[in-house]
């Protein structure tokens, strides 16, 4: 019987139904994930030159530079010693070399202008933020640069003389409005060497004292409309941060808080905080204290001061005006350093 031949080839298998794909369950939930670490601020170097940290507007510096998590440093001005090398200044502060600042608060005092000025310009050929330079310190002491920058800019100032000649008095008190006169010290503070004289004979012979004691003085009209007040705007920036009219003690008319007036917070019209920040400007001030007269037609620039005080300002406005200083040179080092040019010393 013949063989049957059995075929190799294997049955199609048939594709079994697929199950119905079932839903994937999400694992457990496991620990929640550590947060991500908030990058810390670097901490930055702000140098207050001060000869006293005693002194009310040093403490209160130092307090808002280390409320903002940055490092304080007092350098007694008259302690700092300056090195010079080609390409390579150097501070010294008694022996040990100032390195890694990054921005300047200097506070000058009157008495120490000219080796303070030259501290502060050796920070700034070393590449520092400055917040006030040494040229618009040296501009806002001399109290007649100073009025010639801000007459220059259109500026209201009261008339003001200066001259060496003592033959003439009276046409000098003519150019100025007649008595009284105001005789000013070139360069001083707080009130200091400020005087009024009433008569020709005074006018004579404060001007002759000064002129012995080789002083430079200008005559400045007396704004009777004043009545013994001002107003100190406080300019951070571009910003008034604090203001205040200040009164004369019975008797005065210097109202200068270190002579004794009082001081009250004020709302400053638009024209008096438009003038007050031009005022800084046009003398290359950051920081400035702006002491203005109530003319008739408007305020009056008396003079700025570049190291100003904020003591009777901040408890009369009850504002932060150390925080708003600090604030502002904690900017100028970070725009600084952003730059990464070197300063300009004139």
């Amino acid at each position: 019987m013949p063989t049957k031949k059995v075929s190799s080839k294997k049955a199609p298998v048939r594709a079994r139904p697929k199950a119905p794909a079932r839903p994937v369950e999400p694992p457990p939930p496991g620990p929640p994930a550590p947060p991500v670490p908030r990058r810390t601020r670097a901490k930055q170097t702000v140098v207050i030159l001060s000869r006293k940290r005693s002194l009310y507007s040093t403490r209160r510096l130092v307090e808002a530079i280390k409320e903002r998590g940055h490092r304080p440093l007092v350098l007694d001005t008259l302690r700092c010693t300056m090195v010079l090398a080609p390409g390579q200044p150097r501070m010294l502060y008694r022996g040990v070399d100032i390195k890694g600042v990054d921005v300047v608060i200097p506070r000058i005092g009157a008495s120490i202008t000219g080796y303070g000025l030259a501290v502060v310009k050796h920070f700034e050929m070393m590449n520092v933020a400055v917040l006030n330079g040494a040229a618009a310190i040296s501009q806002s002491r001399d109290k007649l640069r100073a009025l010639q920058l801000l007459c220059r800019g259109g500026l209201d100032v009261p008339r003001t003389v200066m001259a060496h000649d003592r033959s003439n008095v009276r046409k000098l008190v003519e150019e100025v409005g007649g008595l009284p006169v105001i005789i000013k010290l070139l360069r001083g503070t707080q009130g200091v060497g400020v005087m009024i004289a009433h008569s020709l004979q005074e006018v004579q012979t404060i001007t002759n004292t000064f002129w012995d004691l080789g002083q430079e003085v200008v005559l400045q009209e007396f704004v009777a409309e004043s009545k013994g007040r001002d107003v100190r705007a406080l300019v951070v920036g571009d910003k008034v941060v604090g203001a205040m009219q200040r009164r004369a003690k019975k008797g005065e008319f210097r109202s200068n808080i270190h002579r004794g007036g009082e001081g009250h917070p004020v709302e400053l019209p638009f024209s008096y905080i438009e003038v007050a920040v031009r005022a800084s400007h046009l003398l290359g001030l950051e920081i400035a204290g702006v002491d203005m007269l109530e003319g008739r037609a408007g305020p009056r620039l008396m003079e700025l001061n570049s190291s100003p005080g904020f003591e009777g300002l901040e408890r009369a406005t009850k504002q932060d005006i150390a925080g708003a200083i600090v604030d502002h040179a904690l900017v100028l080092a970070k725009t600084h350093a952003a730059t990464g040019n070197p300063l300009q010393v004139v």
